[in-house]
């Protein structure tokens, strides 16, 4: 823990858009954020660029510091990076954003054989790891612009205190998080990420998210 009894979170994949996006967002909040990368110096030239409250490691150093974990990284990387930090990974909460898309057709969903990237994610890493997913649907250009983005974020988890973990760090990035149920259901927000894409470039706008309503507590 920090300081100042936040979870100090670390996100592989964090000099991505995403990861970068979300890592500026908590540490606006006063989160103490370690964005991890392959290259220990690239992960450190990034954080550089990202502020006060962020740095850069290796991603099993990243992952080592963290209490919470984020994947951030590409669909391609999902796996190798899951099998990198597993051994230290053990007894936390593990958050996974990645979306399974396959180039080129990424607004057509393709999800995986196993269901969804997060199911993908607890096999691999076992039951001592609290697998938790969400983020897939917030827009990592938005993230960027400043401020929080207004939109809902689905959360879900077989482990209630986990999720509610989660749902408390979604109130820095966007409007809210919204508990969506066990990490089966996260087949459904992984396969929405590939028709937001299409709305984006349907509609020609930039970064569209999901909105929850009739709703009066996020928790779940």
């Amino acid at each position: 823990m920090s300081e100042n009894g936040k979870p100090v979170i670390g996100i592989m994949g964090g000099t991505g858009d995403l990861g970068s996006g979300l890592a500026k967002a908590w540490a606006r909040a006063g989160y103490r954020v370690v964005i991890g990368s392959r290259s220990a110096e690239k992960a450190a030239a990034a954080a550089s660029e990202l502020g006060e409250g962020v740095l850069g490691a290796a991603n099993l150093d990243a992952a080592t510091q963290a209490d919470i974990v984020i994947i951030a990284v590409p669909f391609s990387s999902h796996d190798a990076t899951l099998e990198e930090i597993k051994p230290v990974v053990q007894g936390k909460i593990v958050v996974d954003a990645a979306v399974p898309l396959v180039p080129p057709k990424v607004s057509v969903v393709q999800l995986p054989v196993a269901g969804s990237a997060a199911q993908m994610a607890q096999t691999i890493l076992g039951e001592g790891v609290k697998v938790v997913s969400a983020f897939h649907n917030v827009g990592a250009a938005k993230l960027h612009a400043g401020g929080r983005v207004e939109c809902d974020v689905l959360v879900f988890s077989d482990d209630k205190d986990a999720r509610n973990a989660v749902i408390e760090l979604c109130s820095a990035v966007a409007t809210r998080g919204v508990g969506g149920g066990s990490l089966a259901n996260s087949a459904a927000a992984e396969a929405l990420t590939s028709v937001l894409i299409w709305i984006n470039r349907t509609y020609k706008c930039l970064g569209a998210g999901i909105s929850i309503t009739g709703l009066d507590t996020p928790k779940a």
